[in-house]
């Protein structure tokens, strides 16, 4: 596909099937663990209160990491794997962290009363705004996963001043069409609720295949989350309308992402489809495509190492130095970092002479299993002292040549 910019991450050692159920099973472990770090909070905002878990406090210019989960789970079932991996605490330990739910789908919440109207995708966007105010934040990054990947994208469209950049994993940017309705009614009448949203979250082979995992979500999307709350948020979501996004050039006008995106699917996701369709309508200079193998329909619970290590090169992208030694060339993850200020944003010099076309940049590490590629633009690789950093991390510098790819 023209455009297309692919970063494939193959895993040396898959997680193994179970280890992953056996954490969600010990509810101890995964949903009632206390950490005194984090501090909750019931926001009010223009469409009624909002549940939000926050660690750290703003400081400097560093932007918040925020999420917002996928519909049938809520922040600690979408991103506790993901968060409580060694790599990626490393990195969040330099940025405020904020996990929002939405309505009515954190642990214990209260059933919506009788006529509750749902915010529809467009509100839920309208609603970060007031957490964004309510902790001071300059701007974000956000982390979303399928339906909580088109809130932020909505989000990033209306408020773009708020949003520095974007992990989108998952995402469908289109609406359902009338034989896709018919389908999920009909799959409501004769499915459960916890097990119509499986179908959502996992490939009909991980159904099959992976039966410890999916048992495991199945009985904590049923006990965890409130069932009436989470028919209202999927009934919304189903009825959620096209994200208005083309690609510049494409259409007079066009509307699209402003930050620097990086698109994320698993190789054997439902949303596979979807995800390369918004990367079709997304700026190709801006954007980044991310297929994980053997991750399957939740990478971020499947793959936590690659999609850390991804994170960080995103971040590093953005001009956020990190110095952070890879613990299986350094011997651990006691190796030192850098002090806090070298996660401020790097001044950036003077731009290049503009190019016409895009170039292509890749480079390979064999020491530690990991081959990358990526496509930049060659001005955007030059400017950044980032990529300096990549290009020790890997162990040599890439090299340009034209990509196959579109401007």
């Amino acid at each position: 596909m023209a455009g297309l910019q692919e970063l494939r991450f193959p895993e040396e050692k898959p997680l193994l099937r179970g280890q992953e159920a056996a954490e969600l099973e010990n509810s101890d472990t995964f949903l009632l663990a206390v950490d005194t770090n984090w501090k909750e909070h019931d926001i009010e905002t223009p469409y009624g209160l909002l549940h939000v878990v926050i660690r750290g406090s703003p400081k400097g210019n560093r932007p918040a990491i925020l999420t917002y989960h996928d519909v049938g789970l809520n922040h600690k079932l979408c991103f506790n794997t993901f968060f409580n991996f060694e790599d990626m605490q490393e990195i969040t330990k330099h940025f405020v962290v904020c996990h929002v739910d939405a309505p009515g789908q954190q642990v214990g919440a209260s059933q919506f009363p009788q006529g509750y109207q749902f915010p529809s995708m467009e509100q839920l966007a309208a609603m970060l705004p007031s957490v964004v105010q309510h902790f001071g934040f300059k701007y974000v990054i956000g982390i979303g996963v399928g339906a909580g990947a088109y809130v932020l994208a909505k989000f990033a469209l209306i408020f773009p001043d708020l949003v520095e950049g974007l992990v989108l994993m998952n995402i469908d940017p289109n609406g359902k069409g009338w034989i896709d309705w018919a389908a999920t009614k009909l799959s409501g009448l004769t499915s459960t609720l916890p097990d119509t949203v499986l179908s959502h979250l996992f490939s009909q082979e991980e159904l099959v295949n992976n039966t410890e995992l999916v048992q495991s979500y199945r009985q904590q999307i049923g006990n965890v989350v409130n069932q009436a709350n989470l028919q209202l948020f999927w009934n919304m979501y189903n009825s959620r309308r096209d994200l208005d996004i083309n690609r510049p050039g494409t259409v007079p006008n066009a509307k699209t992402l402003r930050c620097p995106v990086m698109l994320v699917v698993g190789d054997n996701a439902p949303a596979e489809d979807g995800v390369v369709e918004c990367n079709s309508k997304l700026d190709p200079t801006t954007t980044t495509f991310l297929k994980m193998a053997d991750s399957g329909g939740l990478p971020q619970v499947t793959q936590p190492g690659k999609l850390s290590e991804a994170f960080k090169y995103f971040l590093q992208g953005m001009g956020y130095i990190a110095y952070l030694k890879d613990r299986r060339l350094s011997g651990g993850a006691g190796s030192p970092v850098a002090p806090p200020d070298a996660w401020t944003p790097a001044p950036v010099p003077p731009p290049p002479p503009a190019r016409s076309s895009v170039r292509c940049c890749s480079w390979a590490s064999s020491c530690c299993g990991l081959e990358l590629s990526c496509v930049l633009l060659a001005s955007k690789a030059q400017k950044s002292p980032a990529f300096s950093q990549i290009w020790a991390l890997v162990g040599r510098r890439p090299t340009f040549g034209l990509c196959c790819g579109r401007g």
